[in-house]
């Protein structure tokens, strides 16, 4: 039986940075890739194959009704036409993780929005995947001037405005089941049950992505390859 961990300190992930041995990209699609890495853990060496992802920014637009801004679109790998939040990949060079939510939501629902606050942050799928998602909170939306032209799995996404207890009751009973979507509703649902008193900076640094790592952290294992 493991022993369990005596402290008083909050509960929070530890950062852990291994020494690396040698890290390539097994294999490199259009938008993430297969990496390959060899590190120290403990007292021998480890290898491991993971996704290679940009990681993603996400939105919970949220009108004066209490509503939802829910988009349905078509998921191949599931075969499932899902209900998410507006989303898309950190894939802009140089691209500020807020500014990517504001272009996502106005690409993908033709809306911009006044108030800004950061709602969550997790790692999709850490046993296999370095993929790390935010998820911002707007409010105080208004159409964009122009609408966007959509193409391939987004021409014929459905918009759907839902009552924020609906679509948590949703989740709830299984009916949605997309993650970033599953995540952004509960935590909204929960800080609305505060009054949105916890609701974070939505410019709050973001050290657990790849990209954003402090300069003073071991240099990015991607520069390595097997000697």
């Amino acid at each position: 039986m493991v022993e369990p961990a005596e402290t008083s300190e909050p509960l929070a992930d530890e950062p852990f940075e291994p020494e690396i041995l040698a890290s390539d990209l097994a294999w490199q699609g259009r938008v993430w890739g297969v990496r390959n890495e060899r590190f120290r853990y403990l007292d021998g060496e480890l290898t491991r194959h993971f996704l290679d992802h940009p990681g993603a920014v996400a939105v919970l637009a949220l009108d004066a009704e209490d509503r939802v801004c829910l988009i349905q679109q078509y998921r191949h790998p599931v075969r499932l036409r899902e209900w998410e939040l507006p989303a898309g990949l950190m894939d802009v060079d140089g691209e500020p993780a807020l500014e990517g939510a504001k272009r996502e939501l106005a690409e993908e629902v033709d809306l911009t929005a006044s108030e800004w606050h950061l709602l969550a942050d997790f790692m999709n799928s850490p046993g296999g995947s370095n993929e790390a998602i935010r998820v911002y909170l707007a409010r105080g939306l208004a159409a964009t001037e122009v609408a966007f032209e959509r193409t391939a799995e987004e021409a014929d996404m459905v918009v759907r405005w839902v009552p924020l207890d609906e679509a948590v009751e949703a989740v709830r009973a299984g009916r949605v089941q997309n993650a970033i979507a599953v995540v952004a509703l509960l935590a909204a649902w929960f800080e609305r049950g505060r009054g949105w008193a916890g609701l974070r900076d939505p410019e709050e640094p973001w050290p657990r992505h790849p990209r954003f790592r402090s300069p003073s952290e071991p240099s990015d294992p991607r520069s390595l390859s097997e000697p």
